[in-house]
């Protein structure tokens, strides 16, 4: 041990070591102190434990290639301080915004220091002193000082560490020493890569969450991943010009439908509540199991005469899931080919999305309500540029043990807990709640639900349904809060379900459950047809997703109208009487004589109301059949496919160059997120509400300053368990109820 310890402060290589031991005990501390990655599980603990380790040795080791000592030394230190800066600086913007700094925001000096608080030594805390210790120590021992010599300058020569005093080597390095040690660095990333990509597969093609990539990669792998995608994003956006974006404009204008002036500003005024329903399927809503419906409450909303719903409503969403739904419902632009456009263009792009459009052309404020991480899908970005005024995350809801799903809390205490903040939001407001009980692994306890399991041995098609069932549980008693509180009678709900829930590889095993005579979708994919008989066909059809629209006095019924996610915003825009021509929008109105009925998935493969083209396979949609074209046949098929790789082709243009800084709407105002403080969410809406006094219109307003929160029920035991958790503030953000604004400078993006 007295050798191993004498070599490693008499060598170059071994001082290299001690800065990296060092790095790596200081970035575990900040893992597993500061920061919340979610780590379960051995490998991934493993994982955690080894991913520091790589690039930082990389980075370390180009010290090895100055041939000078002291050159050599100081460079290695550099190196070390910038990678404690680094780490620092990521521990005070977690601190402050629940998110690791990007590339583009260090570009920004001036306002980082901005975006970290108008004083930053207000935010540290003594146990940063953790982060700087060793820095200290470093530096002494380089200086020639160490900790002999501190004891020795205050005499207490019998207190002595003889094995610490730093000894400059000034030694040439061993022949090919630098690149030995490099290529074990890079084989040790290479190593971690690779064990996060068996634990996490398509990380970084996915990437929907800064927490996951530091989390299986590291901090210095997540800000040399960023910086490559900054440089990237910034050179195609170099390359673009204004007339871009006339092609752009050109399509979109030629592609517009005109309202239905049968449903156009029926719902003009009213409140706009959208229930983002996670993983639901359209097949869920008439499906039984032992004989129980498994969607009750929505099979019965969709028979009410003012529902209006669709049942040839197809997701579109592509890598990026859950964020390329939203994106689509908030801006009718498609997502990326590959990736997720919220997380890899998302903080950097400009948007013109519904929160802000609605906010400027018909007075509405807006907000977003979402129990889970706010970095998840960079939505704490996103949201900002998208114009919504406030976004009410995971830090203002009450999370124990028991209220927890995978990514948020469940759906009866999300919608419970929502309302003590919905009802101070000022009147009309646009307000989405994103629903997360019926994601993926689909697993609740026999306490929150005794639906019964499925007759399969797929235990994620029983779990499928049963949190489906209760889900639509808390939709009946959301539902039976807005009649009971008055605001159903001034409002449109919508809900949506964002993609599937089961793959493709558990259809075959779930054909033989689906229920024809209560459901016209089952009926159609089970006419004469078997398990072993299910094909690609099949697979397309189950891609169906609800789409419902809610509202007293609305013209309902089933509308069998073909369509996609794409086409939500226009079709939501006409029905709240707000002309749509002259924004940039792929879709078209659902409603419309003139709405475009063919449905372009994000690999290009198309529905339309007779033929569904898979891999240029064309199958007939009323037999399921692989169909022989007629040359007049073939040719309407070609000049469709030619038309659905233009607009997917238009639509990666405008995200991947930016090209919407080129244009601004007539009567728009560019949205500027910098304006936007989303921690302070609570704080400021109930600012708003106090400064407009008797003016206020939020429904609390209304109701005579009297909370609406006990006209909600629910059999969550939770609630039964503590009643207060609906009405009770957690510790972060209890002191913004009285609407004492935080006043900070905004980050930049």
């Amino acid at each position: 041990m007295k050798d191993l310890i004498n070599r490693l402060r008499t060598t170059r290589l071994g001082f290299l070591i001690i800065l990296l031991i060092l790095l790596w005990a200081k970035t575990e501390f900040a893992y597993y102190v500061d920061f919340t990655l979610g780590t379960s599980g051995l490998l991934q603990q493993i994982i955690q434990l080894i991913n520091p380790l790589g690039l930082s040795a990389l980075f370390l080791s180009l010290a090895l290639y100055v041939k000078k000592a002291r050159p050599a030394y100081i460079t290695a230190i550099v190196i070390y301080l910038l990678m404690t800066v680094l780490v620092f600086v990521n521990v005070l913007y977690y601190r402050e915004f629940t998110d690791f700094m990007s590339v583009q925001t260090m570009l920004g000096v001036s306002k980082v220091t901005q975006g970290l608080g108008t004083s930053t030594i207000n935010m540290m805390i003594p146990r940063d002193l953790v982060y700087w210790f060793d820095v200290v120590l470093v530096l002494l021992a380089y200086l020639g000082y160490g900790i002999r010599n501190v004891w020795r300058y205050i005499h207490h020569e019998s207190l002595v560490w003889p094995h610490f005093g730093l000894k400059v080597d000034t030694k040439p390095v061993t022949y090919h020493l630098p690149q030995a040690v490099s290529l074990v660095a890079v084989a040790c990333f290479g190593v971690t890569m690779a064990i996060s990509e068996l634990n996490r597969p398509q990380l970084l093609t996915r990437n929907f969450d800064h927490n996951y990539t530091v989390k299986y990669l590291g901090l210095v792998p997540f800000t040399a991943y960023d910086g490559f995608q900054t440089a990237r994003n910034s050179q195609v956006r170099a390359s673009a010009d204004s007339a871009d974006m006339d092609k752009i404009l050109q399509y979109t204008r030629s592609h517009y439908a005109a309202p239905n002036v049968s449903y156009y500003g029926t719902a003009k005024g009213k409140n706009v509540i959208i229930i983002h329903m996670e993983s639901f399927q359209q097949f869920l809503i008439g499906q039984k199991v032992d004989g129980q419906e498994v969607t009750p409450f929505l099979n019965s909303l969709i028979k009410q005469k003012d529902t209006l719903s669709f049942d040839n409503f197809y997701h579109q969403v592509g890598n990026g899931k859950t964020s390329d739904a939203e994106n689509m419902l908030e801006t009718s632009t498609f997502g990326l080919s590959s990736g997720s456009l919220f997380t890899a263009l998302g903080t950097d792009n400009t948007f013109q999305g519904a929160p802000s459009l609605l906010q400027q052309y018909a007075g509405y404020t807006s907000a977003v309500f979402h129990g889970g991480l706010g970095t998840f899908w960079n939505r704490n970005n996103v949201y900002k540029s998208l114009g919504y005024n406030y976004f009410f995350d995971g830090n203002f809801y009450n999370h124990d043990a028991d209220t927890r799903t995978a990514y948020g809390i469940k759906d009866k205490l999300m919608f419970g807990e929502s309302i003590k903040y919905m009802e101070h939001l000022q009147q009309p407001f646009y307000a989405k709640v994103i629903t997360t009980t019926n994601h993926y692994p689909f697993f609740i306890t026999d306490e929150d639900s005794d639906f019964p399991e499925a007759n399969t041995d797929d235990a994620y098609i029983k779990g499928y349904f049963r949190t489906a069932h209760y889900l639509d549980q808390a939709l009946s008693e959301f539902f039976a809060y807005l009649k009971t509180s008055g605001l159903e009678k001034n409002s449109i709900v919508m809900l949506y379900g964002d993609h599937f829930g089961l793959s493709d590889d558990r259809n075959k095993d779930l054909a033989s459950l689906l229920t024809p005579d209560s459901n016209p979708t089952a009926a159609k994919l089970t006419n004469d047809a078997t398990p072993d008989d299910w094909n690609a066909f099949d697979n397309a059809q189950l891609q169906r997703v609800p789409l419902i629209f809610h509202m007293p006095g609305l013209k309902g019924g089933v509308n069998h109208t073909y369509g996609g996610e794409i086409d939500v915003l226009p079709t939501l825009l006409h029905l709240l009487g707000v002309k749509s021509n002259n924004f940039v929008q792929f879709g078209t109105d659902l409603l419309s004589p003139q709405h475009d009925t063919t449905i372009a998935f994000r690999n290009h493969d198309f529905v339309t109301p007779r033929y569904t083209v898979l891999s240029g396979v064309v199958y007939d949609n009323k037999t399921g059949q692989i169909v022989k074209l007629s040359a007049a046949d073939q040719a309407t098929i070609d000049a469709k496919q030619q038309h659905v790789n233009q607009e997917l082709s238009l639509s990666d243009t405008l995200a991947n160059k930016n090209l919407l800084r080129f244009y601004v709407p007539k009567g728009y105002t560019p949205v500027n997120p910098d304006q936007a403080d989303f921690s302070q969410s609570l704080a400021q809406m109930m600012h708003v509400e106090q400064e407009a006094g008797k003016k206020s219109t939020s429904l609390f307003s209304k109701n005579h300053d009297q909370s609406t929160v006990s006209d909600f029920s629910t059999d969550a035991p939770e609630v039964a368990n503590d009643p207060s958790a609906l009405t009770t503030y957690p510790d972060k953000v209890a002191g913004q109820a009285n609407g004492d604004v935080k006043r900070t400078t905004q980050s930049s993006k």
